[in-house]
């Protein structure tokens, strides 16, 4: 592992100043003219870099309306609960043709700006337009196939562990390794989504031991409200910290009521760059916490609806083989786990399954090793 390396201009790690990410997200709220003003608020609020994500609802998710597929779940926002995932992602994605724009005039600010990819064509598209490096969001440290061709890439990566055990983390970072990513960076994640902040969930000092047990660049991805867990964070050795920004909390949408308006970001760079921490001794105490790898709060249910898994994807026939068009790499996490897609590929099919089924043991003719 490289204690420093680069990202576009800016060095990350070691003794060197906290790289700060703000995540765009889903608050542009779809309008391309939002987009343009948010990566202009962050550069003047003093992030290091923008972050985007990279998906379609038909990239992500498959358009139906099955049980696996209803979003549900008492811990999502009301708005949620009676969609598919499609109907959210629908809602929610950045339009693929505003990224090659975003990116001109990230360079023009002079302000990094990559993507968080949710499949294998969105790599190869962030790819053209010349992406420096890569995150890897917490519900997709189990896909083998994401993580093989982000790897593959030889850039950067930077990794969210927030639902992840810390099996999953060990899975995650030696599948980067093993197809050729040198320089990893891996994010405490605390999953709570809160406009009030639990400081007894968040367990920062996980941070510290990211960095030790997994030999990376350790950070924080902050998803709760306000600027006092970063600076926390900041405090206990995070070398990356993520925080989502919007122009304004009262324009809404899903994640509002955790994401910094211009002027907090500002406030936030301004404190951790000057070395500020909060005063309050106790609830830095509090914060602090513990070492936890996984779910801070979220039921396992809502884990699965948006993890991935392999799905069918088109009607198949018994005795038909399996193939990269009939079978796809999705969530929710229902079907079989991703690393084995290269072993299924060209098994037969035991039986008809019909499109948006999860793949399971018993419709593969012949032994599979789910170890």
């Amino acid at each position: 592992m490289s204690e420093i390396f680069k990202i576009g201009n800016k060095s990350v790690g070691g003794g060197q100043p906290v790289f700060l990410v703000a995540e765009i997200s889903a608050n542009h709220h779809q309008k391309y003219e939002e987009a343009v003003k948010l990566v202009r608020a962050a550069r003047e609020a003093g992030a290091d870099a923008v972050k985007l994500q990279t998906y379609t609802p038909d990239t992500i998710t498959l358009n139906s309306d099955k049980e696996w597929f209803r979003v549900g779940g008492e811990n999502n926002p009301d708005d949620w609960q009676k969609k598919t995932l499609y109907q959210l992602y629908q809602a929610a994605y950045t339009p693929w043709e505003w990224q090659p724009k975003l990116k001109k005039l990230a360079d023009d600010l002079d302000i990094i700006l990559f993507s968080t990819p949710f499949d294998e064509s969105a790599v190869d598209f962030l790819e053209s337009i010349e992406v420096p490096c890569y995150k890897i969001a917490s519900y997709e440290v189990n896909d083998f196939l994401l993580l093989r061709r982000v790897a593959r890439t030889g850039k950067p990566v930077i990794i969210s562990l927030g639902y992840a055990s810390a099996k999953d983390a060990d899975f995650a970072i030696k599948t980067l390794r093993e197809n050729g990513a040198k320089d990893i960076a891996a994010l405490h994640c605390v999953t709570q989504y809160e406009t009030e902040p639990d400081f007894s969930g968040m367990n920062l000092a996980t941070i510290k031991n990211i960095a030790e047990r997994f030999d990376v660049v350790s950070g924080f991805s902050d998803n709760n409200a306000g600027i006092e867990a970063p600076l926390i964070a900041a405090a206990a050795g995070a070398k990356i910290i993520e925080k989502h920004v919007i122009l304004d909390r009262k324009s809404g949408g899903s994640d509002a009521g955790f994401s910094l308006e211009p002027q907090e970001f500002k406030l936030m760079a301004e404190k951790i760059r000057a070395g500020d921490s909060i005063a309050d001794g106790e609830k830095t105490k509090i914060a602090l916490g513990g070492v936890h790898y996984g779910p801070a709060s979220a039921a396992e249910e809502h884990n699965k609806r948006f993890r991935r898994s392999l799905f069918v994807c088109k009607n198949i026939k018994r005795g038909e083989k399996f193939s990269p068009e009939n079978i796809r790499s999705v969530r929710p996490a229902f079907g079989l786990p991703t690393k084995h897609f290269d072993e299924i590929i060209g098994r037969a099919a035991t039986a008809d399954i019909e499109f948006g089924t999860p793949l399971k043991k018993e419709h593969i003719k012949g032994r599979l090793d789910l170890n």
